[in-house]
Order: structure tokens, then C-alpha cells, then sequence
């Protein structure tokens, strides 16, 4: 009696390679730089207008028109760092989850989710700086320095401390709990993607072969 042969389907075979998006990564890599920079623009513009007595007390700059301006170019120089230090993190963490292998619009959808927060903690940050300042407005102007005596001005005050606080502490929080759902996103799509056989693959063929001759095994077997 014939050995029984095994049908072998080939169903573990693995998914062809992703390709690698160099590319991509240095897109992602540039644009979290230009979105830190307009980040740091952006917030410093509000800042400035809102308190430009913070960038005196805090900076030591010259009471005068000029704060505005210059609060915007420390924003320029504070926004380029963060995220030159940003894209680091990101870029070099996104390579190593997906081995070089993440779009480029995968990647900025999520950079945008996290600027987004970002922006969020810095308005929670402002809101609650305001909160603390007329609520124990004693407190606030013992512990930091230069608070003004004008109770308004001093909740502008607070307003420019607590928003960059939100910012600097939000930012950095984003970005872990940002590249922690990354990798279990990144983890759910391989998982959901189904190895499919290519007919011009050396397995598609040899299973079809086996098929086959199983096939004919069983035809012999029954006489027909």
C-alpha cells in the first residue's frame, strides 16, 4: 500500500517584503522639524502679545515695543531645537518599529495627531496657569518670580507661564504615548494581513504539484 502523500498548501509562507522608504523617513524627519518651528512661532506670537511682561521677567529684555518681536524669534530658535530633538525620537523610532517600511502619509497622520495634542496641553497648560493665579494669587506671586502687582496683568502673566509648562511637559508626553500607539497600530496591521500565494512563486508551484499528484493518487486508487 502507498505511503499517504501530504497536501501542502503553503499557507505560512510570509508576505512579500515592504519595500523600504528612506525617503519617507526623511520627509517625516523634515516636516516634524518645519512643525516644531511654526510650533514654537505660533505659541511665542500669542505669548508675547498676551504678556510681553513674562519676556522681560523671565528673558531679561528690555521693556519696550521690541518684546513681541523678539519673543517670536526665541520662539523661532526654541521651536527648531524641539523639534530637531523631536525628529530624532520620532523618525529613529518609526524606522525601527516598521524597519524602514512606513509611509510617508502613515507617518504624517500620526506626527499630526501629536501636534494636535500638543497644542491642546498647551492651552490646557495657559487655562490652568490662569486658574492658579486667581485662586491663590498670593501663592502664585510668592513662588514665581516677576509676577506683576496688577492683578490682570498678572493672569496674562500666568496665562504665558502655564501654556509653555502645558507645552514643554505635553510635548514630551505626547510623543511617548504617541509612538506607544504607533507600535500597537503598526503591530494590529501585520496581524490583520493575509499571507497570499503568488502563482509566480517557487511554492504556489510546488503546491500546485502536489495537488495534483495527490489527486491522481486518489483516482488510481478508486479505478477511474
Amino acid at each position: 500500500m502507498d505511503a499517504p502523500v501530504t497536501l501542502q498548501l503553503d499557507y505560512a509562507i510570509p508576505s512579500p517584503r515592504r519595500p523600504v522608504r528612506v525617503l519617507a523617513l526623511i520627509g517625516i524627519a523634515a516636516t516634524t522639524v518645519l512643525a516644531g518651528t511654526l510650533m514654537g512661532v505660533g505659541t511665542n506670537a500669542i505669548n508675547g502679545a498676551v504678556s510681553p511682561a513674562y519676556f522681560v521677567s523671565v528673558m531679561g529684555w528690555p521693556p519696550g515695543p521690541n518684546v513681541w518681536g523678539q519673543s517670536i524669534q526665541q520662539g523661532v530658535l526654541e521651536g527648531t531645537a524641539v523639534g530637531l530633538l523631536s525628529s530624532a525620537i520620532l523618525t529613529t523610532t518609526i524606522g525601527i518599529i516598521t524597519r524602514a517600511t512606513c509611509t510617508l502619509g502613515m507617518g504624517l497622520r500620526w506626527l499630526a495627531w501629536i501636534i494636535l495634542c500638543d497644542a491642546g496641553l498647551w492651552l490646557a497648560g495657559g487655562i490652568a496657569g490662569v486658574l492658579l493665579a486667581s485662586s491663590f494669587p498670593h501663592f502664585f506671586r510668592d513662588v514665581f518670580i516677576g509676577v506683576p502687582s496688577d492683578f490682570h496683568q498678572m493672569l496674562r502673566y500666568a496665562w504665558v507661564g502655564g501654556s509653555i509648562w502645558g507645552a514643554e511637559l505635553g510635548g514630551l508626553l505626547t510623543i511617548v504615548v504617541g509612538l506607544i500607539l504607533f507600535w500597537r497600530s503598526w503591530q494590529r496591521m501585520l496581524r490583520r494581513q493575509i499571507p497570499v500565494l503568488n502563482a509566480a512563486t517557487p511554492e504556489w508551484q510546488t503546491s500546485r504539484r502536489v495537488m495534483f499528484l495527490s489527486s491522481r493518487k486518489r483516482r488510481i486508487r478508486s479505478g477511474k
